[in-house]
């Protein structure tokens, strides 16, 4: 990279891996207005990385939001007004976005446009050539030293002010840490400790946004701690400052929030090499945090105890956290309301953290009594398909306690555990699963004369379990057995 970053200069004219359409109309604009336009912030910042930008974003001294509706009218894109008093608008057109933006706070220039901009690597821009649709120039224009700091893999802000402009930059700044693998500047991140509270007066959607990519990052974990030694963490997510401190029994070796923290590193760590953890299963396991699953994960594993502060009991001098799984799943659903999640990822973490110590309990049981099929049933049916994921946060939650009082041999034990389930889910569950019902509601009614109501369910899951057991085979023993059922007491037919 450094090779790269030795001169402000371009490898090449980037624009031209743009369709051809594209860069024709953007030359036209710019000589049909009259002014200058640039590509700047984001997009060149790639470019001197020697990535592809997908977007661009074009900046002109004033009248962005008209370009943008001719630019949108001769592509036939989508024109999105984003804020008219600050002259901003949007065009999307076959998958690439372009955001023009007019000089900042009246500034006439592009250099002073660029002082409005909230870190130096976001702060360059190249000029496109009027009538061309190619850039003017390779040559960057880099009024704060960006470039350098692109070199030295610094986030630094052009002026203190500007984090201040816009308190979500508070945010991102850590955003393009995690992203780039850069540092934070100690002036930029000592701006962050003095005023990290004026974060709560942005958006909860753009604030989601930028901790979704935190945490899709594969820096989540040193970029999260970083975030609670500055106390920004603590702004963004109040609920985790009660387990700092927090003491916990003698298997584990760190307080409640450390080990949330060392969770989320061990599961970014299992992620990267599943088969260290879970031998001969690392392709299911890589399959399993595929696309935004895996960033669940790590959002489960931070919250994985946010319970314990509330259940917190010293019973004859025993730390207990008695159902601190359901107590954490439902303060996570606070802050995912708060955050307005999308109901489905909610409820996907929110119930890994009400179920993260079930593997817990059924590899003691393991150990002691070996497990049922029907209690491998029980378990797949409460988690669905995300039980690789559950494995994946119980093996994270185990390797970050590592206390003179834990267990010998706890994740071997959940590993031959996963072999187990994953067995039996796929030899006795999956089968049923995927067969049609022997027996179904209307056989109950038409064949058993009972009324409609809580029993079927009952019924329904029983013989559901009785064949994964291997009791029941088909359809006639599915009606033996629910005779049986029924003899037993527990029903009266009408």
């Amino acid at each position: 990279m450094a090779a790269v970053l030795a001169a402000r200069q371009l490898s090449q004219d980037w624009l031209q891996t743009y369709p051809e359409e594209l860069r024709s109309v953007l030359g036209q604009i710019a000589q049909h207005s009259g002014q200058p336009m640039y590509v700047a912030g984001g997009p060149v910042r790639d470019w001197l990385l020697g990535v592809v930008a997908k977007d661009l974003d074009l900046a002109v001294p004033k009248g962005a939001v008209a370009c943008a509706r001719e630019v949108s009218a001769l592509l036939g894109g989508t024109f999105v007004l984003l804020d008219a008093a600050e002259d901003v608008a949007r065009v999307v057109w076959q998958g690439f976005t372009l955001d023009f933006s007019g000089f900042r706070n009246h500034t006439t220039s592009i250099e002073d446009d660029l002082g409005q901009r909230d870190f130096t690597i976001n702060a360059m821009a190249v000029p496109i050539a009027p009538g061309t649709g190619a850039l003017g120039e390779l040559t960057v224009i880099d009024p704060f030293g960006g470039v350098a700091d692109l070199a030295q893999k610094r986030i630094r802000t052009p002026a203190l002010a500007n984090l201040l402009a816009d308190p979500l930059r508070l945010l991102r700044a850590y955003r393009f840490a995690a992203t780039l693998d850069f540092s934070i500047e100690s002036a930029t991140e000592a701006a962050i400790v003095a005023h990290g509270e004026l974060l709560v007066e942005s958006a909860m959607e753009r604030v989601a946004y930028e901790l979704g990519l935190i945490i899709g990052s594969p820096r989540a974990w040193e970029t999260v701690r970083a975030m609670a030694a500055s106390g920004l963490l603590w702004v963004v997510f109040p609920e985790l400052v009660a387990g700092c401190g927090l003491v916990q029994p003698s298997s584990h070796h760190l307080d409640v929030f450390g080990h949330s923290l060392e969770a989320l590193r061990c599961v970014e760590a299992i992620i990267s090499k599943p088969e260290a953890y879970f031998p001969d299963q690392g392709d299911q396991f890589r399959k399993a945090v595929q696309e935004k699953r895996g960033v669940l994960l790590k959002w489960a594993a931070l919250f994985h105890d946010l319970g314990k502060p509330e259940t917190h009991r010293l019973i004859e001098e025993k730390i207990t956290f008695y159902n601190h799984d359901q107590a954490g799943a439902a303060i996570f659903e606070g802050i995912a309301e708060r955050l307005h999640w999308p109901k489905d990822d909610r409820n996907r973490v929110a119930r890994l953290i009400s179920l993260h110590m079930w593997p817990f309990h059924l590899s003691n049981a393991r150990l002691h009594t070996g497990i049922s099929r029907k209690a491998c049933l029980r378990l797949v049916k409460a988690v669905g398909d995300d039980l690789p994921l559950l494995f994946l946060l119980t093996m994270a939650d185990s390797l970050a306690g590592q206390g003179p009082g834990k267990p010998e041999e706890m994740e071997e034990n959940l590993a031959a555990l996963w072999a187990e389930v994953h067995e039996v889910h796929v030899e006795y569950i999956q089968p049923v699963f995927t067969s049609p019902p022997l027996l179904t509601g209307h056989d109950l009614i038409t064949i058993f004369a009972l009324e409609p109501g809580p029993l079927f369910k009952e019924i329904l899951e029983g013989l559901e379990g009785a064949q994964v057991e291997g009791v029941v085979a088909d359809r006639e023993q599915a009606l033996a057995w629910v005779k049986m059922f029924l003899e037993s007491g527990s029903v009266t037919p009408l």
